[in-house]
Parts: structure tokens; C-alpha cells; sequence
């Protein structure tokens, strides 16, 4: 009798000890697994959907090392895997060697922090050798030249596919030839034309950016400058395409929200200056402004385009405005 009740006391013993672990691990298991829930749901709040593209475009660097550089490390604090960085035009100050030579001594120098491609486009300042005045038909071939080498491109206007967007690039083919006044302003060929308008229609699709790349203006706050001889023929193939956003720079009028317009068919914005820039004054007069130094930096969302004015001497934001090219809206 003393034995069996030790055997009985033994396996409630047991019987406990088994119903406590069960008991024990469904508790433990239905914590791990709210855990995991609380941490996937965090994760999925916290975790923003990353841009398709970004990139940076810099206008008007002029031969500017120094503030070059300041731009260049700023761009990397804020994105150190950028897609492509654009160099809109007047990249040197003039068609001289030595300056393009310490161009590419700088880019070489930055490039472990610079994006892998680097789009180089042409300005009215590529076409300028002060010391010798007007160009000659000769001249305007070597600086072409030039220039050429070091965009490492084979022509004025080029065009790059990037993650299956378009970047389509033109340029000015005058070079510093024609009448006194005109030298600043871009000429676009009926050839450079055409090759726009197959190029904006090579794999078009309905509401997908299409970004269009010219150092010279449609339009500006300083009074009396043209900006591109043809603006009214370009203007008529752009507006054919409400996915194209034209990036222009050249007049280095300070950035604002304003610089980004969509009262037409396609979307402009203005680029601002790396170099300095240029406050326009009553009448013609213009004042320059040294100690600023600006630039753009763009997200690609689909369709969605947010484009962001950096200020780089005093490394903050200017502006944020995004451009819907699937609806054509924009907003602050």
C-alpha cells in the first residue's frame, strides 16, 4: 500500500511537471510570435519606400575648384550612392585647356565620392577664349573638340539611359561665331532638332519623366536675354511630351520654389550656380552675388519628381517641390 502511494505521488509529480513545460512553452511561443508581429509592423512604419533614381545637377561650375569640391562633398553627406551627377553647362570659364585639365584633376581626385555617371554637358563659356575675341569656324572645331574629350561624348547633344529613365542632353552649336549679342545664346541646328524628336519619342511611355538637359533658358527674370534662338521651335516639340522636365541654367539667378514651373505643357527648373549668382536690379542691371553657391538634388519616385534646391556654402535646403508627370500637377 506504502509503495503505491509513493508510485501515485510520483506520476502527479510528473503529470505537473510535463503540463507545467506545455504550459510554459505555449506561453513563451505566443510571445515570440506577438514579438515578431510587433517588429515586422515597426519595421514596415519606419521603413520608407526608396526612390527609383536621384540625382544631382550642377550648373555653372566655371572652373570653380574650390567650390566644386564644397558641392561635391556636400552631395555625399546626403547621399553617398547617388545615381548620376549632371553638369549642366559653362563647366570651365573659357575653352582653355588648363582649366578643363583641372576639372578632370578634381573629378579624378573625388571620384571614390563622386556617382559612377557623370553627364557633362556643354555651355556658352566652353565656346570662350578671352584673349582671342571671336571664334573662327577653326576655332569653334577645337573647342568643340575640346569639350568633346572631356564630356567623353561624340557630339554637342547625347542622350544616356539610367535605371530605364531617359536623359537626353543638347547644346548650343554656334560657338561664339555669329552677331554681337547673340554669342551667349544657345543654336540649335534642324539636324539637333530632329534627333530631339526621336529621342523623345524612343520608348515613350505615358507618364514616365523624361528628363531633358540645356545650359541655355526658355525664359527668365532678367529683363531682355533670350536665352535660345529657337526657343519657339524647341518649345513646339517638348510640349508634344507632358512627361519632359528641361533643366536649364546660365542666368545663376538665385533658386526659390518659383524656379520650378508647369504653366505649360512640360515642366521647367532652373538649376542656380555653382560659381555665384546673380540677382537681377531694376532695368538691366544685374547684381552678382559671390559667397553663394547652388545646385539641384533630384528623387525619382515613378512618376513622381521631387526636386530639392540645395544651398551648398551654407549646406542647407532652399526648396522641395515635387512634379507629378503622370497628372501634371505640382506641389510645395
Amino acid at each position: 500500500m506504502k509503495k503505491l502511494k509513493i508510485t501515485g505521488l510520483i506520476l502527479i509529480v510528473i503529470i505537473l511537471v510535463i503540463s507545467w513545460t506545455v504550459y510554459k512553452n505555449k506561453i513563451s511561443n505566443k510571445v515570440v510570435h506577438n514579438s515578431k508581429k510587433v517588429v515586422s509592423s515597426t519595421n514596415k512604419e519606419a521603413v520608407p519606400k526608396k526612390e527609383e533614381l536621384n540625382f544631382s545637377v550642377l550648373g555653372d561650375v566655371h572652373g570653380n575648384i574650390y567650390k566644386l569640391k564644397n558641392a561635391i562633398g556636400d552631395l555625399h553627406t546626403i547621399n553617398a550612392n547617388m545615381d548620376a551627377l549632371i553638369f549642366n553647362g559653362d563647366n570651365v570659364d573659357q575653352g582653355l585647356k588648363s582649366q578643363y585639365d583641372a576639372l578632370k584633376n578634381t573629378l579624378d581626385n573625388k571620384k571614390d565620392i563622386l556617382p559612377k555617371i557623370i553627364i557633362k554637358n556643354i555651355g556658352n563659356h566652353e565656346y570662350f577664349d578671352y584673349a582671342r575675341g571671336k571664334n573662327n569656324l577653326e576655332d569653334v572645331e577645337r573647342l568643340k573638340n575640346m569639350y568633346l574629350d572631356f564630356a567623353g561624348e561624340n557630339s554637342i547633344y547625347h542622350d544616356k539611359w539610367i535605371k530605364g529613365y531617359h536623359f537626353i542632353s543638347l547644346g548650343s552649336e554656334s560657338g561664339n561665331t555669329r552677331k554681337p549679342g547673340s554669342s551667349v545664346n544657345a543654336f540649335l541646328s534642324e539636324n539637333q532638332l530632329e534627333w530631339l524628336q526621336l529621342k523623345l519619342a524612343e520608348k515613350h511611355k505615358k507618364g514616365k519623366p523624361i528628363f531633358v538637359f540645356l545650359h541655355q533658358h526658355l525664359e527668365t527674370s532678367i529683363e531682355g536675354w533670350i536665352g535660345i534662338e529657337q526657343r519657339e521651335e524647341l518649345s513646339k516639340i517638348l510640349s508634344e511630351y507632358p512627361e519632359v522636365i528641361l533643366f536649364t541654367s546660365h542666368t545663376h539667378v538665385l533658386l526659390g520654389v518659383d524656379n520650378v514651373r508647369t504653366d505649360q505643357p512640360f515642366a521647367t527648373v532652373h538649376t542656380g550656380a555653382v560659381h555665384y549668382a546673380i540677382l537681377p536690379e531694376e532695368g538691366y542691371r544685374l547684381k552678382r552675388i559671390y559667397n553663394e553657391s547652388q545646385g539641384l538634388y533630384v528623387e525619382v519616385h515613378g512618376d513622381k519628381v521631387v526636386v530639392k534646391g540645395r544651398d551648398f556654402a551654407k549646406k542647407t535646403w532652399i526648396f522641395s517641390k515635387e512634379i507629378d508627370t503622370g497628372n501634371k500637377i505640382v506641389s510645395k
